[in-house]
């Protein structure tokens, strides 16, 4: 059985809602099949304090950011926080610091593999949302794993997170027990792992990680909250297992490409997206080349023919 999807209502744009005593939620209106309604930016503050955190500002949006502004008000904006580089999630953060004056905290620049193209000669490709980057943004901080974030009346945990990029992080929030997932981790879908920089060793290994953890609440960028965490991060761990093994049943009869896995293993699946299922075979692929379990000729390409050695 694969992962239990959560729904939410279309949010209404520019409008500012408080999900939580500490946390309040604007969504940017850039919908799409990657980024659901659109980009979650959150405000987190104490009630009584006068600083606030924001973690991804989105993407580049009037808008959007004159509705962030005004939900700021009065406050000081002492913390951006960046989960990754893609550019529905860390664009806005450089207009928002000029304003703000806040430093922007993150793992560091938009790595290089990731603004490869993989599109094959076969016509899959991915989508731009996750294809491209935010090659201009350079956080003022650079943060890794375990490094604390303390603003007044608020604590963050950074988690280096890669699979989805290599630069992503997810930030837990001390005061609520909640862990801010970005891409990483996703109730209304799975994650996108778009190679060569997305990796899904690295994904699946940091979505283990957190079974080890004591968040409670789980707040995407993306789709709703979700709650009791741990089952849900062990039905996304299955799903990419069981995807695994149906590429290599499929592979075991005759080599084929990415196109005709596609069109075999995502057959009941809207060919709108097969494009980004094209994708996701080839990190499937390219972790089980790593593993010595399949290889491709003339080389480990998306236009290439596959098979189990």
């Amino acid at each position: 059985m694969g992962p239990v999807f959560l729904t939410e209502e279309s949010p209404t744009y520019g409008l500012v809602h408080s999900v939580s005593p500490m946390v309040s939620r604007i969504v940017a209106k850039n919908p799409s099949k990657f980024t659901y309604h659109g980009t979650g930016t959150y405000i987190i503050g104490d009630p009584a304090g006068s600083e606030l955190a924001v973690i991804d500002p989105g993407p580049i949006d009037d808008a959007h950011l004159t509705a962030l502004l005004d939900a700021i008000g009065g406050r000081t904006v002492s913390h951006i926080l960046i989960t990754h580089t893609h550019p529905d999630h860390s664009p806005a953060a450089k207009s928002l610091s000029e304003i703000t004056s806040a430093p922007t905290y993150g793992f560091g620049r938009h790595p290089v593999a990731a603004t490869e193209s993989f599109e094959g000669s076969d016509g899959v490709k991915g989508d731009e949302t996750e294809e491209k980057g935010d090659t201009e943004f350079i956080p003022d901080v650079e943060i890794g794993n375990g490094d604390v974030i303390v603003g007044e009346g608020f604590t963050f945990e950074a988690l280096h997170t890669p699979g989805h990029i290599s630069n992503h992080l997810c930030f837990s929030l001390e005061e609520e027990a909640t862990l801010f997932t970005g891409d990483h981790v996703m109730g209304w879908s799975t994650t996108v792992i778009p190679a060569p920089d997305g990796n899904l060793s690295d994904y699946l290994t940091n979505l283990r990680r957190l079974l080890d953890r004591s968040e409670l609440i789980y707040r995407p960028t993306h789709g709703p909250l979700i709650e009791n965490p741990h089952p849900f991060v062990n039905s996304l761990i299955e799903h990419r297992e069981r995807r695994t093994a149906e590429i290599v049943a499929a592979l075991k009869n005759e080599p084929k490409t990415i196109k005709q896995l596609v069109t075999e293993i995502y057959s009941a699946v809207d060919k709108s997206l097969h494009k980004a299922a094209g994708g996701s075979v080839y990190a499937h692929l390219l972790d089980l080349a790593r593993k010595g379990v399949v290889s491709a000729e003339p080389d480990l390409s998306m236009d290439a023919e596959w098979v189990v050695i």
